[in-house]
């Protein structure tokens, strides 16, 4: 399926195959295609890519897509990266993490840090961290096997 080039993001790089590689969705998900383009948000004289998840409903391209600027894909792959490292070392505690030190790592970003931590403000943090441990160790190997290509490509880039 095509990804529409009529609309306000203007694809550049596209994957228009990504529903056949969408994780445990592959073959059978909505997510039809990605795309790098020029930014839907962009004004006149200012201009900034983004990436985008091009959804489809089977009848037409989903309003549920979803476009993000470059920095935040990347800020998002950070966050997963560190949420997965923690997850590693978390069987130590009764309740995946420690009540008395949420905090799991601050990033430090252009002069200012991207703090990762548990959310405790979420009264079901201790139900809802197991459900997500045990989210996360499911889909490991999907998610290793991207970590592993990137870690690859960020390889041959010089990183």
């Amino acid at each position: 399926m095509k990804i529409p080039t009529a609309l306000k993001h203007k694809p550049v790089i596209v994957v228009e195959d990504y529903e056949n590689v969408d994780g445990r969705y592959a073959y059978k998900s909505d997510a039809k295609g990605l795309s790098l383009g020029l930014a839907q948000w962009n004004d006149r004289g200012k201009l900034d890519i983004s990436a985008k998840v091009w959804r489809h409903t089977g009848e037409k391209w989903s309003r549920q897509s979803e476009e993000l600027p470059l920095h935040r894909v990347l800020d998002l792959a950070i966050l997963i990266c560190r949420a997965r490292f923690h997850f590693s070392e978390a069987y130590r505690y009764e309740n995946f993490y420690d009540p008395d030190k949420p905090s799991i790592d601050r990033v430090g970003l252009q002069g200012d840090a991207m703090t990762v931590e548990v959310c405790t403000a979420n009264e079901r943090i201790d139900e809802d961290i197991k459900l997500f441990s045990q989210a996360l160790s499911n889909d490991d190997e999907l998610i290793g096997e991207r970590l592993k290509a990137l870690f690859r490509i960020l390889q041959e880039m010089g990183y």
